[in-house]
């Protein structure tokens, strides 16, 4: 194998947060160059840094000592000790680094379990590493083998039909209601994390626009710059609901802060539209009585965790489908890696043939002297050459046949090499020297 892959990393299964804050490789451009500075050991890269995981995907001649040389990059480019990273990396090789690969694009290593956003970010970083110039032959083969498995994943399976946080679901019950979202605005009460996670998905799913609203207006402004929306004032939010469909609370206020009959006026502004509901705070926010009135639906997070809890099992059924895609197209790629080994042989294999060919065309001419007519030149030439291609053309569907076995084609390569003296070596004076049958290597007739 000319091409060894290695990928090496940390994730939120290995490590817990503080340790991948330390390797979360900030300054990934530093490392990128140190990689590209590792010529002798490394020829493609590419890294993967996200707030879950750490991956360095390299690609290296064999029999070099990759590990040692990206561990230590890695650690100087974090300002900590390689001692420390250590324990805490692991390392794929192989076809085993590849299923690794196509199993994070496909979202089957994440922590929510088909979470679709890894696929965006790997895109992401493959665009850097193409910028750099660490992406070759096999990195962009590999990457681009990787996203379309992932395509595969999501058309051919379910895995990420279902939602599976309570924020995503409560998302996905908005979009069962209303349908299309990009006329809808959204408000959301509080902007802690789960509020900031709804917007993320708000915003995914088209919503017109998004108001925060929160104690703190500071808070509810940030959060609203970010996903290019308004901040409400936490006193004004009842009069902010007429111009709302969805609204989405998660305060820590120990009572409700929506009542019924806040919601009656409301409705009466809004000529009875529709108005969806989702409470995931705990005390709940809003007033249960709110469910009674019509064209008004309310959830809670016992609602979207039981969803949630269904929609897991779902998944995890599909998963399976999907492990079976991705077990299938790293069998494929192992054949296209194969093949970038046999190449270099069937190139030598024609070049023999050719220059054999061509010795004997130059021979043939001579003899046939000055005054043979063009044409005849030209047939000569034509008939030497097709007969070399034709001579070779068994051995090298023999040694493509042969590249696609597990086991046996590097050992045919390299028989290849040797029978037809591909390599140029010089052969033992005996090499060719009649043996008895049976007689081992050394021992004479």
């Amino acid at each position: 194998m000319q091409h060894e892959i290695h990928l090496f990393g940390l994730n939120h299964r290995t490590t817990d947060v503080e340790e991948r804050e330390c390797f979360a490789l900030s300054a990934q451009e530093r490392f990128e160059l140190a990689l590209a500075g590792l010529s002798s050991a490394v020829n493609e890269a590419m890294v993967l840094s996200t707030c879950n995981r750490v991956e360095i995907l390299a690609v290296a001649p064999p029999r070099i000592d990759v590990r040692r040389e990206v561990l230590a990059c890695w650690a100087e480019a974090s300002g900590q000790s390689v001692a420390r990273l250590t324990p805490h990396v692991y390392h794929k090789t192989g076809l085993e680094a590849v299923r690794h690969l196509f199993t994070v694009a496909s979202g089957l290593d994440s922590l929510v379990l088909g979470e679709p956003q890894i696929l965006g970010q790997l895109k992401q970083s493959y665009r850097t590493a193409v910028d750099k110039g660490l992406a070759k032959v096999v990195v962009n083969r590999l990457l681009h083998k990787a996203f379309s498995t992932a395509k595969r994943v999501r058309t051919e399976t379910g895995i990420g039909a279902s939602a599976v946080s309570i924020s995503y679901a409560a998302v996905e019950l908005a979009k069962r209601i209303f349908g299309s979202m990009t006329d809808k605005k959204a408000l959301l009460i509080g902007a802690g994390e789960m509020a900031e996670l709804a917007a993320t998905h708000l915003a995914g799913a088209g919503v017109r626009s998004i108001l925060v609203a929160n104690r703190t207006f500071e808070r509810a402004e940030e959060l609203a710059k970010r996903f290019k929306g308004k901040a409400v004032t936490f006193s004004g939010v009842i009069d902010a609901l007429p111009e709302v469909d969805i609204v989405i609370s998660s305060t820590g206020s120990p009572e409700p802060i929506i009542r019924a009959r806040d919601i009656k006026s409301v409705l009466k502004k809004r000529k009875n539209k529709p108005m969806f509901f989702i409470d995931i705070a705990v005390p709940r926010d809003i007033d249960p009585d709110v469910n009674s009135l019509d064209n008004v639906y309310l959830y809670d997070i016992d609602d979207l965790k039981e969803v949630v809890e269904e929609n897991k099992a779902q998944r995890q059924a599909e998963a399976e489908k999907a492990r079976e895609i991705i077990g299938a197209e790293t069998h494929k790629f192992s054949l296209w890696l194969r093949s970038l080994d046999l190449q270099p042989t069937i190139v030598d294999l024609l070049g023999r043939g050719e220059i054999l060919a061509r010795k004997e065309i130059a021979t043939t001419l001579r003899r046939l002297g000055p005054s043979c007519p063009e044409e005849t030149r030209q047939a000569v030439e034509v008939m030497a050459l097709t007969l070399a291609r034709k001579l070779y053309r068994e051995p090298m569907l023999f040694l493509k046949r042969r590249a696609e076995e597990e086991d046996g084609g590097e050992r045919f390569l390299d028989l290849a090499r040797r029978m037809f003296n591909l390599d140029d070596e010089c052969p033992p004076p005996d090499a060719h020297q009649d043996r008895k049958p049976g007689a081992r290597d050394g021992e004479e007739v």
